[in-house]
């Protein structure tokens, strides 16, 4: 069967790397051999390599408060979904729950992005607060959500960063709230988990990033130094399989979740909240290449802002207020950059 009828196959597959995402769901179901085009990892890397690719926004954001039908007042709990903005388009969308956690998401769950897919990790159950092992990778194409093959063990506030079309994680802490130096890396195609050389110390609440070709993992502090965030940061290096510790390179003392960026012209790393006054506490970044979606407040108590930065050496950053929706308003809590 012809891709597209009347042209050569391989033109056929260069028209449908144009396509626009939002059309991705429809022509999947146009007819067999579309679908499998649409959702294999040929016509991924193709159309990355010809810039056909689209970056959107993934953010673990609070719902709406739903009111108490009993007695008419906004239920106290807050629960999270997954919001997506497109910075093109300044649009905003929410997805689907995923089936397994319908009214919310697992509170403090991991969001990383793996060539066009969206994978949910671990978290605590909204219900219960119980740490949970649950993967779910999220599929652009089809809008359908599908369970993965569950973390190694239950582990609260790792570090999570995607390389070379793998996660890979690190650190945090488990049931009994002991600091890990574990790492495992998942492979998303597969569904399977690697075990990993472990890092040099433990750190709990860190946080993760790529630099260059590194997963690296910031701050976090041992069991015994709750709280005492430290200044350096760890470097897993694919080739040699082995990490390596930087000393200063974070500011010591200074919670690091959700609130690393990257300087790109250095590849060093930079502390969000220390950007401008306007986004000091509860700050969230999503990198966009040169341009950082920016969530955050100038104090405690300060209404939550939505801005776009475009970070470069040397100069001031500015920041450009976005006006948001009240149905996209909520607190984000983290979230991560998907090229689609």
């Amino acid at each position: 069967m012809e891709t597209i009828p009347g042209l050569p196959e391989e033109i056929g597959f260069e028209c449908m790397t144009r396509f626009s995402y939002t059309t991705h769901q429809i022509a999947s179901q146009v007819c067999r051999r579309w679908r499998e085009i649409l959702e294999s990892n040929e016509f991924y890397k193709q159309r990355k390599q010809s810039g056909f690719t689209h970056k959107l926004a993934c953010l673990v954001q609070s719902l709406p408060v739903q009111p108490d039908t009993k007695i008419q007042k906004p239920t106290a709990q807050l629960s999270y979904g997954i919001t997506i903005y497109d910075p093109k388009n300044t649009s905003w969308a929410r997805l689907d729950p995923i089936p397994k956690y319908p009214f919310g998401l697992p509170l403090f769950s991991q969001l990383t992005c793996v060539e066009g897919k969206l994978i949910v990790m671990g978290g605590w159950n909204p219900v219960s607060w119980d740490p949970v092992m649950d993967v779910f990778v999220y599929d652009f194409t089809t809008r359908e959500w599908r369970q993965g093959k569950d973390m190694p063990s239950k582990r609260s506030f790792f570090a999570s960063a995607a390389l070379n079309g793998q996660v890979y994680i690190a650190g945090g802490h488990d049931e009994n709230k002991n600091a890990l130096k574990s790492a495992w890396s998942y492979n998303v195609i597969n569904d399977a988990w690697t075990k990993l050389t472990q890092m040099n110390e433990e750190r709990d609440e860190c946080e993760g990033v790529v630099i260059g070709n590194e997963f690296c993992v910031v701050s976090g502090y041992g069991t015994e130094e709750q709280g005492k965030f430290r200044g350096s940061a760890e470097f897993y290096e694919l080739e040699t399989s082995q990490w390596r510790r930087v000393e200063g390179v974070w500011i010591e003392g200074k919670c690091p979740r959700w609130n690393v960026g990257v300087s790109k012209e250095h590849e060093t790393l930079i502390c969000l909240a220390e950007l401008d006054s306007a986004v000091r506490v509860g700050v969230c970044g999503v990198e966009f290449g040169e341009l950082t979606l920016v969530t955050g407040s100038a104090y405690q108590g300060a209404s939550q802002e939505f801005y776009m930065i475009q970070m470069k050496e040397g100069e001031k950053c500015c920041l450009n207020k976005i006006e948001m929706q009240n149905e996209f308003c909520g607190f984000v809590q983290s979230g991560c950059c998907i090229e689609i």
